[in-house]
């Protein structure tokens, strides 16, 4: 039995990440966490905005029609200045936002999200590592100026309408994979547990996330590790091996090379 049921619940709610948020030139660059939001606002500026993970709620952008929506992970998106916006879900997910704050506009008009544009995916994760561990070396304008490119890109990669890892394939995913996050998942399971062959479930699983299936699994555990690392009483290798860690080092590795910081450097950032 693991020392640590990642489905228990602690006694009292875990605190939050807080939003980490930094100004650079004619930038505001806020890193949301992962929390469970309701919002409803007219967009006085246009944004940019960046899903690292799966979000699930309910949203009318632009229009007056409420209705359910699926954000796949690493996904780009855009709010065009102006824009009615309502959205809430009971979850949320980590969420990249850039706005200008000297007055002049972003380029584009049009509403969109769920846009997977590998270079945006690389900037992003850039961006997201930055955010945990700043560094002079930082090039935070550079960033945003590339991601305010791809979002007037003339032939960004889009996820396939038909025969894809759509948002209900997608959702049953996360579930498959959360409830058995603690022990070995290999594509073979996920792709059988959607009714795929192999191949095609990693060419689909790319094309629609622009990740991996691996690297999709690998962000779900750091993902759970971050949620269990705010209780402050958990040991790092129980929280290791509720994660499906092959140990804390194993999890330490992952930390570095995904967000650019360690366990114990992000565990301080957490404690008040």
């Amino acid at each position: 039995m693991n020392a640590m049921n990642p489905t228990k619940r602690p006694p009292h709610p875990l605190p939050s990440e807080p939003v980490r948020r930094v100004e650079a030139g004619p930038w505001m660059i806020e890193l949301l966490p992962a929390a469970r939001y309701a919002t409803r606002y007219v967009a006085n500026r246009a944004a940019i905005g960046f899903a690292f993970e799966s979000q699930r709620g309910v949203h009318a952008i632009g229009s007056d029609r409420v209705q359910p929506f699926d954000a796949v992970p690493n996904g780009l998106a855009f709010i065009p200045a102006g824009c009615d916006v309502l959205s809430e879900s009971p979850t949320g997910g980590e969420y990249l936002r850039l706005l200008r704050t000297d007055g002049h506009s972003l380029d584009g008009d049009h509403v969109f999200n769920n846009r997977i544009d590998t270079q945006a995916i690389t900037v992003a994760t850039r961006m997201r590592a930055a955010l945990l561990q700043p560094s002079p070396a930082d090039d935070w304008e550079g960033w945003a100026l590339t991601l305010a490119d791809r979002v007037d890109a003339k032939s960004p990669l889009a996820p396939p309408r038909q025969g894809s890892i759509d948002g209900s394939r997608l959702r049953r995913l996360d579930e498959f994979i959360d409830a058995g996050i603690d022990g070995p998942l290999g594509v073979q399971a996920m792709a059988q547990m959607l009714g795929l062959s192999e191949g095609y479930f990693m060419r689909a699983f790319k094309h629609t996330t622009g990740k991996s299936p691996h690297s999709y699994l690998i962000d779900r555990r750091l993902a759970k590790a971050r949620v269990l690392m705010r209780d402050a009483d958990a040991r790092l290798a129980d929280i290791a091996q509720a994660c499906g860690f092959s140990s804390q080092a194993h999890m330490a590795t992952a930390f570095r090379l995904r967000m650019g910081i360690s366990p114990a450097t992000l565990r301080r950032q957490l404690m008040p």
